[in-house]
């Protein structure tokens, strides 16, 4: 069975192609290019490079968010565009998971995080496949009370962490560990890896596959603060 999985939920990038539970290609980069420049040529490239006709494909899947708003929108629109043209099944799943999944080996819980500005993330703490803090929008300092809270060494995972973390030390100290720099990006592979164990969705159920944003758009935002002024 061949997988094709598709990782854009934030800048980094990433594309695999995973037959019979093996890694045929994969490419894994974070440079300034934007995922609707990108991520077409490189689906392209991999599926020329691996001899694989796109028919040959038997499932996809995307990272579902959360994350920036058109790294989500590109990366799901893509999946569902390819998996209904090819009539193959779509499977989601959630960016924090796919990050989070590089630190298995750690004995402690796992905080993936991405930057949401202001002062928020997107974030969740795991403790293997237990989520103690679902997938969401936070401010910072409320994550850091919850990995306080549950009082085990936490690995923090994830390009953005830099940003956050001379707060983190301040607030957790020996508390906080930061993973090294190599596994700081998500991999389409490990996408695929934790899809193979969802159930393949109909080919009718694309149609209903919506991005997991966790949060309403700032225009939404700004919108519903005026309402609410107005009154």
């Amino acid at each position: 069975m061949i997988w094709l999985g598709i990782e854009t939920a934030n800048a980094p990038l990433s594309i695999a192609l995973v037959q019979d539970g093996k890694v045929i290609a994969e490419v894994v980069q974070h440079i300034k290019i934007t995922h609707s420049a990108g991520a077409m040529p490189a689906i392209e490239e991999l599926c020329v490079k691996a001899s694989i006709k796109p028919a040959e494909i038997d499932a996809i899947a995307v990272s579902e968010g959360p994350g920036a708003y058109t790294g989500v929108r590109i990366g799901v629109t893509l999946a569902k565009t390819l998996a209904w043209t090819l009539q193959k099944p779509l499977v989601g799943v959630s960016s924090l998971r796919v990050l989070a999944v590089n630190g298995r080996l750690f004995n402690g819980c796992v905080c993936p995080l991405f930057d949401a500005r202001r002062q928020h993330v997107y974030a969740a703490i795991y403790r293997g496949q237990t989520a103690l803090l679902e997938d969401g929008h936070y401010a910072i300092a409320d994550v850091l009370a919850q990995v306080k809270q549950c009082g085990e060494q936490t690995l923090f995972i994830g390009e953005d962490v830099a940003l956050y973390k001379e707060q983190i030390e301040e607030m957790l100290g020996e508390q906080a560990v930061f993973a090294p720099f190599t596994l700081n990006l998500p991999r389409a592979s490990e996408l695929v890896s934790l899809a193979m164990n969802q159930a393949l969705p109909s080919i009718e159920a694309t149609h209903t596959f919506v991005p997991q944003y966790r949060r309403i758009a700032e225009a939404e935002a700004n919108w519903l603060q005026t309402q609410k002024e107005s009154k």
